[in-house]
């Protein structure tokens, strides 16, 4: 494989960094792209300022894109001559779509455009991807390989679609932690103190998502088992479950960022 860039190493770009090295990828062959200094840049990975700073022979096969959405206009442009010679890039930004980069690199490049969320920061995420006609199998087993290793990896057809991944999984666990956030404080209100009402929560939110995740059987089914009939989770799951409890509110939740996606890219 050659060359990896990275360009923009902040969280998300961090941690896929170092889960490319941890799945033995040479530090020799990532260069990054970012202005201010990376702490704890891995050693043996070159860090440059500018894209005018890359060194000359460096060909990448792969360039990620992992700047803010708001900067893609400015910095995308000074790459164009990596499409040209064949590389593969592929974004990590909410709300800048396939047509977008095309047109900012120049018209015929091979893009991927895909949404990964925040446990990926601990391995533990999820990334959905869509790739235009122009990326070959080899490309997108590339970055589907380079992805897994910040958790799984799924692919969509339609770019369309990019909009509702964002708001179940890209903007998902922020639902998670707000709802980490009611339970603790509804512990309080019934009289814990309150960092034990915190601890209960935190560790049972994350705790119950360890078990969903390794048991096969289905969320239905786990909260099913926790459910005796007549019980103490009975009785909440009444009015959770009610006609104008979550699951309403939580399809309003998702609709409103499914919009707010479409009008972030345009």
């Amino acid at each position: 494989m050659k060359g990896i860039l990275l360009v923009g190493c902040g969280k998300m770009g961090g941690a896929m960094l170092v889960g490319w090295l941890q799945r033995g990828v040479a530090a020799a062959d990532v260069v990054v792209v970012e202005p201010n200094p990376v702490p704890g840049l891995p050693e043996g990975v070159r860090q440059v300022s500018e894209a005018s700073a890359i060194p000359t022979d460096f060909a990448p096969a792969l360039v990620l894109l992992a700047v803010k959405p708001q900067v893609m206009d400015a910095v995308v442009p000074a790459y164009a001559r990596y499409a040209a010679s064949g590389a593969c890039f592929l974004s990590v930004a909410a709300g800048k779509t396939i047509a977008t980069l095309n047109r900012l690199l120049g018209g015929s490049a091979a893009i991927v455009r895909s949404i990964p969320n925040t446990p990926a920061a601990v391995g533990e995420g999820i990334t959905i991807a869509c790739a235009n006609p122009a990326v070959s199998t080899e490309q997108k087993t590339l970055c589907e390989t380079l992805l897994s290793a910040i958790g799984e990896v799924g692919w969509v057809e339609e770019e369309g679609l990019i909009d509702a991944v964002t708001a179940v999984s890209g903007s998902g666990p922020a639902y998670v932690f707000w709802l980490t956030e009611c339970m603790a404080a509804a512990g309080e209100a019934a009289g814990l103190p309150a960092d034990l009402a915190a601890r209960l929560a935190r560790v049972t939110v994350s705790g119950s998502g360890i078990l969903m995740k390794h048991s096969p059987e289905s969320p239905t089914q786990l909260r099913k088992n926790v459910t005796s009939p007549n019980g103490t989770t009975q009785a909440a799951l009444d009015v959770l479950m009610a006609p104008d409890g979550v699951e309403p509110l939580m399809k309003k939740a998702i609709a409103a960022a499914t919009r707010r996606s479409r009008e972030l890219a345009g």
